[in-house]
């Protein structure tokens, strides 16, 4: 009977496996409990197809771009970004079966060498280098994992996840698909403090508040408090108050702790004090 026993567990797993993907249960959940799998994060649900467009669509992923996939499963939305947009990346996933699949697929379709498939807890997992990130977790995984997305990303790289949101950090754009709420998150820079800017002669304090990518402030001229109306998307800064009798506009690029003009123009900003 002993000996008996791996076998009957081998084919109650192969028969979750069959009737998981034939019915839609979650087979991931059945090889946890069969200590197939150690335990999981997130459960294993599929992503359909036109999900995984709207998703790669939504983050513009192009050739070149690094896609990092947490909680890839069976690898579908790398590999789809992968074959049909260029990209190359990294999926983790906890599942070894999941994993596995994965890799054969990209075995058959000749994307090894873009792709990489590998058994790892997603919270391990580093994200300096991803352009794009890309989920469908769970709402309080997507809170766990907010700080790092906002610390380790780079300013202007995308976060897109399947059904579920980050909480007070709004996203940049909602897409519903067949049903479903995709979220958009364009990572900002940190533009909160004090700033010098000097434009036609005049040095201006301006000073500003952030909370994720919305940003407002002051500018203070000839000693006169005036407010900022501001716009932050990624590394580029639009700002605008009333300087000189009208309202001027002003447009750059945050490089480290200066502000370049996007435009070329003759003004420049640099942080004094955070």
């Amino acid at each position: 009977m002993r000996k008996a026993l791996p076998i009957i567990a081998a084919l109650v797993a192969t028969l979750a496996l069959f009737f998981g993907a034939a019915f839609g249960f979650d087979a991931s959940a059945v090889r946890v409990a069969l200590g197939i799998t150690p335990p999981l994060d997130v459960p294993y649900v599929t992503t359909r197809s036109a999900m995984v467009d709207a998703m790669l669509d939504m983050a513009q992923v192009a050739e070149g771009d690094h896609v990092i996939d947490l909680g890839t499963g069976d690898g579908r939305i790398l590999l789809a970004a992968a074959r049909d947009r260029g990209a190359g990346g990294l999926g983790v996933d906890l599942d070894p079966t999941l994993i596995e699949d994965a890799r054969e697929e990209a075995e058959r379709l000749g994307l090894s060498e873009r792709v990489t498939f590998r058994e790892q807890d997603l919270f391990a997992t580093p994200l300096a280098e991803a352009d794009v990130v890309t989920m469908f977790l769970l709402p309080e995984v997507n809170l766990r994992l907010r700080p790092r997305l906002l610390a380790e990303l780079r300013p202007g790289a995308r976060v897109v996840s399947n059904r579920f949101d980050m909480g007070d950090w709004r996203a940049d754009e909602i897409r519903r698909v067949s049903g479903y709420n995709a979220y958009l998150w364009v990572v900002p820079a940190q533009v909160a403090g004090e700033w010098r800017l000097e434009v036609d002669g005049q040095a201006v304090p301006l000073v500003l508040e952030q909370r994720y990518q919305e940003v407002s402030g002051t500018a203070t001229v000839a000693g006169e408090v005036r407010p900022i109306a501001a716009v932050l998307r990624g590394g580029e800064l639009r700002f605008s108050f009333e300087l000189d009798g009208e309202r001027r506009a002003f447009a750059g690029v945050v490089a480290g702790e200066r502000l370049v003009p996007a435009d070329g123009a003759a003004w420049q900003a640099a942080l004094v004090s955070e």
